[in-house]
């Protein structure tokens, strides 16, 4: 970063407090300066810019182009330094431990084992974000991540928690007995996809079926993917933990197994946890090498 061709921070922070209100006189209320001091740095960074940043024509002040796409940055910018701030100073303790996971590993692996950690962790509020979206852990936002993959995201700290296989699973209700020796076979059935996901394509692909397609494709939350599955309304792609049980049940057929490296990881950012948050992380490790106590 050249530091030299960005604007005073006073500047910014004038023009950004601006933005907020809609008033030169409310921003300099917010700021505990005059509205005069408001007006000249806002003209100093559009002087600094070449741009003009507020349109004075109307009755009142508006944001030109320019304007807009210059505060919407600086309300990512300093909102992540407000975030990071209140974390480092503690000043977000009692905020609740944000867990983002999907709901199919929400509902058939974290929610069964939950109970033990709020039991032995009262005073630890969580809030369980089940969505298929890859949204990293920050400051202020997710603290911990339970996502499916090889581990490899750039930035972030992953530690394997659930090592799995990928599972190709139907209903008996929906293939029967028939006879399926290669994934081209899986095409005349349908398939039910996490939402968010590409799972039935990405895997027929990876399998070399780049012709054709499934007979019809749902996508859907995870949980309901696999109650779907279940019910015989398609195939499914899924981690072997998810169905191991209803597998050896007889409620679904394991069709194909691809033995990997993946798993779903602990991920989160990198630096040290907020208190709360390394003790859902130590609980976490503690699940895969349970210790008697």
């Amino acid at each position: 970063m050249d530091w030299k061709d960005l604007p005073p921070l006073t500047a910014l922070r004038a023009f950004f407090a601006l933005s907020e209100t809609g008033s030169a006189v409310a921003a300099g209320g917010m700021l505990n300066v005059s509205h005069a001091a408001i007006s000249q740095q806002v003209k100093a960074l559009e002087a600094h810019m070449g741009l003009p940043l507020v349109d004075r024509s109307g009755r009142s002040l508006a944001l030109t182009p320019a304007g807009e796409e210059l505060a919407e940055a600086l309300k990512s910018g300093f909102g992540t330094v407000a975030r990071a701030v209140a974390a480092l100073t503690g000043a977000d303790a009692d905020r609740p431990v944000h867990v983002s996971t999907t709901s199919l590993f929400a509902t058939t692996w974290l929610m069964p084992r939950l109970a033990e950690f709020q039991d032995k962790n009262p005073e630890i509020d969580l809030m369980v974000n089940p969505s298929a979206e890859l949204n990293d852990p920050e400051p202020g936002g997710i603290d911990v991540g339970l996502r499916f993959g090889a581990g490899d995201w750039p930035g972030l700290e992953a530690e394997m928690l659930v090592p799995t296989d990928i599972a190709i699973t139907a209903s008996p209700a929906l293939v029967g007995d028939c006879v399926i020796e290669c994934p081209e076979d899986l095409l005349q059935f349908p398939w039910l996809e996490e939402l968010g996901t590409s799972e039935s394509t990405d895997w027929l692909r990876s399998h070399g079926v780049t012709e054709g397609r499934a007979k019809r494709i749902t996508q859907m939350p995870g949980n309901l993917m696999l109650e779907g599955a279940r019910a015989g309304q398609g195939v499914i792609s899924t981690a072997m933990s998810s169905v191991e049980a209803d597998i050896e049940a007889g409620v679904l057929r394991l069709l194909f197994l691809d033995r990997g490296e993946t798993g779903y990881h602990i991920v989160t950012r990198t630096g040290v946890l907020r208190p709360k948050a390394k003790a859902f992380v130590t609980w976490l490790r503690r699940q895969k090498n349970p210790i008697s106590e």
